[in-house]
């Protein structure tokens, strides 16, 4: 085709309209291509807009115990009525979501709600925006969406924050609280701290030897006390631990605060060995 464009008589009219109908054709397919891209990583990327009924935000942030002192983002923020229901009770709160339509809706919704002091909406992709900070996060997506974030809440959040889903579960990251308001499934976890490995451990005078194995906020193992070896069963609720075990005077259930390589409670002080 260049070669032919190049021997082309300047002053011959069926040839130039040629050249300028096959410049078409290419330029249409070059934007073809890029518009075929575009909406190949709009459909893996986006989540369908679909409210969430108000009575469910309420019940959302209650399960969270959302309060003034609290920093909460919402991925999937739509029309932003989550991040406003958080704002009315006292919070900071953020927003994320892709469609700049939905931003400008949920700016004007917030100004007439009065809260635009407390709020802010980020236009943006939700797999690129940092949640380290908040202390408590909502969604409404995708349960494919929603594995996908999994390893970045359980790495980013601290231990202790609140994550409620509506509708969409995180498989076998089982929930510390589960309720169906109305046919819709709300779920609540609580970020676990890490508790996993071996521990040098005491309670009531007595000392042993504490193996932990950990997943997601379940925790399991064992106890090794005066050469005798007993199964241990437990949990976490963010930094709070409790195992229950047999040290030689029957099942004991021990608690603390994991704090750290340490371990501190009533009845069982412990440090990683």
């Amino acid at each position: 085709m260049t070669h032919w464009i190049a021997r082309r008589r300047p002053n011959d009219p069926v040839r130039a309209k040629q050249v300028s109908s096959t410049a078409r054709i290419v330029f249409g397919l070059v934007l073809l291509a890029g518009l075929v891209g575009m909406t190949y990583a709009q459909v893996r990327l986006d989540v369908p807009y679909v409210p969430t009924p108000q009575d469910v935000v309420d019940r959302m942030l209650d399960m969270a115990k959302l309060t003034r002192d609290d920093f909460h983002i919402d991925l999937g923020s739509g029309d932003g009525r989550i991040v406003i229901a958080a704002a009315r009770r006292g919070a900071r709160s953020r927003g994320v979501d892709l469609n700049p339509t939905r931003i400008a809706e949920a700016n004007e919704n917030a100004k007439k709600a009065g809260v635009t002091d407390r709020v802010t909406f980020v236009l943006g992709n939700l797999f690129e925006q940092k949640i380290g900070e908040a202390n408590v996060l909502t969604m409404y997506l995708l349960q494919s969406v929603n594995l996908q974030l999994r390893p970045r809440i359980l790495a980013e959040l601290r231990p202790g924050s609140r994550v409620v889903s509506h509708a969409f579960s995180m498989n076998e990251w089982e929930p510390d609280e589960h309720v169906n308001m109305n046919g819709r499934n709300i779920y609540l976890w609580i970020v676990p701290d890490k508790a996993d490995g071996d521990w040098q451990a005491e309670s009531g005078g007595r000392k042993f030897t504490l193996t932990l194995k950990q997943s997601f906020q379940k925790l399991t193992g064992s106890a090794r006390i005066d050469g005798r070896s007993s199964p241990v069963d437990g949990r976490l609720i963010g930094n709070a631990i409790e195992l229950a075990t047999d040290l030689g005077s029957g099942q004991t259930v021990l608690r603390g605060q994991v704090k750290g390589d340490a371990i501190e409670g009533d009845n069982l002080r412990a440090s990683r060995s």
